[in-house]
């Protein structure tokens, strides 16, 4: 089950790229001086993004996990 693990590990660096990439954008906006709506209107998206980021960031763990248990 070596190719599972190897499998998760790259789902999981997927996610981290994309929650790296969420954290970016956040501080791009924060640095753009936007009001209090306008920002929030920004981040909104970035939210979204970042949860699913992180969703699949879990599932590349549990897939290692579930390789090192069968393996």
């Amino acid at each position: 089950m070596e190719w599972l693990i190897w499998i998760g590990a790259a789902v999981s660096l997927a996610g981290l790229a994309g929650i790296i990439g969420c954290i970016i954008a956040v501080a791009r906006a924060r640095g753009a001086g936007l009001s209090d709506a306008a920002l929030r209107a920004r981040m909104a998206p970035i939210v979204a993004l970042n949860l699913g980021a992180l969703f699949v960031s879990v599932l590349g763990l549990m897939l290692v996990v579930v390789g090192v248990l069968l393996g």
